[in-house]
């Protein structure tokens, strides 16, 4: 994944595809929230930050740090699920299976 970044502000500017995976995380999160019937007031106390802060984290906000994403996941109880990502690497193992070698650089020429 390739993240764009603004020289100004430095914050990640996402291709459009990456932002649709960001607001879908975000809806179920906020699913998440309502099938536990906690209000955004409970989850962002608890979680130790603003409401505002969630209500952005439950839109797919990238400018949202990510320690604030995993805090309401520990509220939630759903934190463990972050070890899923990249656990199950099939293109990884197929290059590892396939042995590939990183091409080593040819030597200096010496004068």
């Amino acid at each position: 994944m390739y993240i764009i970044t603004n020289i100004m502000s430095r914050k990640p500017l996402l291709l459009p595809k990456n932002l649709k995976i960001m607001a879908e995380l975000g809806e179920n999160i906020k699913l998440a929230r309502l099938r536990r019937k906690l209000s955004t007031e409970q989850v962002a106390e608890r979680a130790n930050i603003a409401r505002t802060t969630l209500w952005a984290i439950e839109k797919g906000s990238p400018n949202v740090a990510m320690g604030s994403y995993v805090q309401v996941l520990f509220v939630l109880g759903l934190e463990r699920d972050l070890l899923k990502v990249a656990g199950d690497d099939p293109l990884g193992r197929r290059l590892q299976d396939a042995k590939l070698l990183v091409k080593e650089r040819a030597p200096k020429k010496t004068k």
